[in-house]
Formats: C-alpha cells, sequence, structure tokens
C-alpha cells in the first residue's frame, strides 16, 4: 500500500479534490478505486468526498492499495541502481527475461522484484527489454507511478555493431512483421513509421561503439536498422550479426531520463556496461 500526502498551496486552493487528483495524474479509474478504498482520501486526516474543495496548507492523501499481477517471490543477484516508495531501477542482466512465461518461471526480473519489494505487490514495468539486451528496467511500485510513467521515459542504448561508423546518421525507415514470423521483423515501406538516431563513440578492429536514440518504439528497432545498413549488432545471430566474441545481441541500455511520478523532480540513471560487451570495446 502506497500513501501519498499533498501540501495545498495557494495555486490549488478552491479546487476540488477530484480535480487536483485528475490534474496530478490520477486516472478515472484509480479515483474510483481510491473512493470505494476505506479512507482511501483524506483531508486534514478526515475522510473527504471528492466534491469537496481545498483551501491553502490543507494536507490532502491518498491511500493507493496494491493491485494486479503478482509473480511468485525469488531471490536473484540484480543490481539496483535506485529505489524509493514509488520505483525501483533495475540493472537486468543478459539472458534474463522482464516477464514470466511458460518457459521461464522463478528467473524473470518479476520475480526479484516480488521477493524484494513484497510478495503483495503487482510487477509494473514500465517498459520492457529483450531477454538478451541488458541494462536499465524502470519498474513502478504502484498504478499512479506507472499511469505517469508510461510513454514518457527517454533512454540511451549503446550496442557493439560491425564494421567502422564515422559520423552521425538517423535511419527512417518503417518497420514491419518477416513473413509469417512471430518474432523477426524487416525494413517494409508497407510497415510501421520507425526513426533511428545513432552516435559512434568508439571504432576499432573492424567494430563500433554506437549510442542510440530512439524516435519511436518499434520492436526489434536498433537490431532491424542497423542490420539495414550494414553494420549488424555483434552477437545478433537473428539479424546477420557476427557471433565469435559474443553470444547475445550486443545491445545495452545505460541511462534513462524521466520526471519522477511523485515529486515531479528530472532524473538521470545510469549503469555500467556488463563485461562482455566491456569485453568487445
Amino acid at each position: 500500500m502506497r500513501i501519498i500526502n499533498f501540501n495545498i498551496t495557494e495555486k490549488d486552493s478552491g479546487k476540488q479534490i477530484k480535480t487536483f487528483l485528475r490534474e496530478f495524474g490520477v486516472s478515472s479509474s484509480l479515483l474510483t478505486k481510491l473512493k470505494h478504498t476505506e479512507n482511501g482520501i483524506t483531508k486534514n486526516g478526515v475522510f473527504a468526498k471528492t466534491i469537496e474543495e481545498l483551501s491553502t496548507d490543507d494536507i490532502l492523501t491518498i491511500k493507493i492499495e496494491n493491485s494486479g499481477h503478482i509473480a511468485r517471490p525469488m531471490y536473484i543477484d540484480i543490481e539496483i541502481p535506485y529505489e524509493d516508495d514509488d520505483i525501483i531501477v533495475l540493472n537486468k542482466p543478459p539472458l534474463m527475461p522482464v516477464h514470466e512465461s511458460r518457459n521461464h518461471i522463478g528467473d524473470t526480473l518479476s520475480n526479484f522484484v516480488a521477493y524484494h519489494c513484497g510478495e503483495d505487490m503487482a510487477f509494473r514495468a514500465v517498459y520492457r527489454l529483450d531477454r538478451d539486451t541488458s541494462g536499465l528496467v524502470l519498474v513502478a511500485k504502484n498504478e499512479l507511478a506507472a499511469a505517469k510513467l508510461a510513454g514518457k521515459i527517454k533512454k540511451d542504448y549503446y550496442a557493439v555493431v560491425d564494421g567502422i561508423i564515422k559520423n552521425d546518421g538517423i535511419v527512417d525507415a518503417p518497420i514491419a512483421r518477416c513473413g509469417d514470423s512471430i518474432i523477426k521483423r524487416k525494413v517494409d515501406e508497407n510497415g510501421e513509421k520507425a526513426i533511428t538516431e545513432y552516435f559512434p563513440v568508439k571504432s576499432s578492429d573492424n567494430r563500433t561503439l554506437v549510442k542510440f536514440n530512439l524516435k519511436t518504439g518499434r520492436t526489434h528497432q536498433i537490431r532491424v536498422h542497423m542490420e539495414h545498413i550494414g553494420h549488424s549488432l555483434l552477437g545478433d545471430s537473428l539479424y546477420g550479426g557476427n557471433c565469435s566474441d559474443i553470444s547475445r545481441q550486443a545491445l545495452h541500455c545505460k541511462d534513462i531520463y524521466f520526471t519522477h511520478p511523485i515529486t515531479e523532480k528530472a532524473m538521470h540513471i545510469s549503469c555500467d556496461f556488463p563485461e562482455d560487451i566491456k569485453n568487445l570495446v
């Protein structure tokens, strides 16, 4: 359960509680849940209806109960670069899924979060990484945080690719499913718009460490676009990458930038490269 207090200032004086909460980012469905939670909404410690008006120096409190899918708890050795009452940021190792599935039970990020945060906290990853991709995954600890963060995370990806890239560039090429495959994608004029910015960082031995900013979020976007321009990711067997020095696609989410869902402060979280990518560069 998450209890959040709001100190009402002059700019919000006179607003109805429901107006204040909706402006802060509380969804209509969560507002309904709060209404049906015992003391889900209080003003100065007393139960309050959402049509009541707020005054300067009031303390408005909401109580968000846990709900949603809960994975089975399992200890796994995972680095936590940042954590507070509303979010937890995990440095996902390569070859680890984010969610449980038929083939992965007990060995995912969701299992570790259930162990670390408590069995009654639902798992709300704000975005997911492929099983083989390493790096930062942001998990919301409550429904309000998840809603306010959805689609609002800027991520810096890094990859090691075949060949030498000397200049910054942009790939603007639509992506579609590859035939009947449910996994593989390809550049196709009939696909969905996809834009990838890339910035070479370091080159040696006919390979380049590249930083990426995604303007869209298509499945396998970086991998498909780099194959398209002739610079497949090392280790990426699905898209023609050289697998002699690494056994998975050399792709890592190193930095994330976002506004904290409750404090509304600007946040930047970073992590180091895993050893297999360090060995390549």
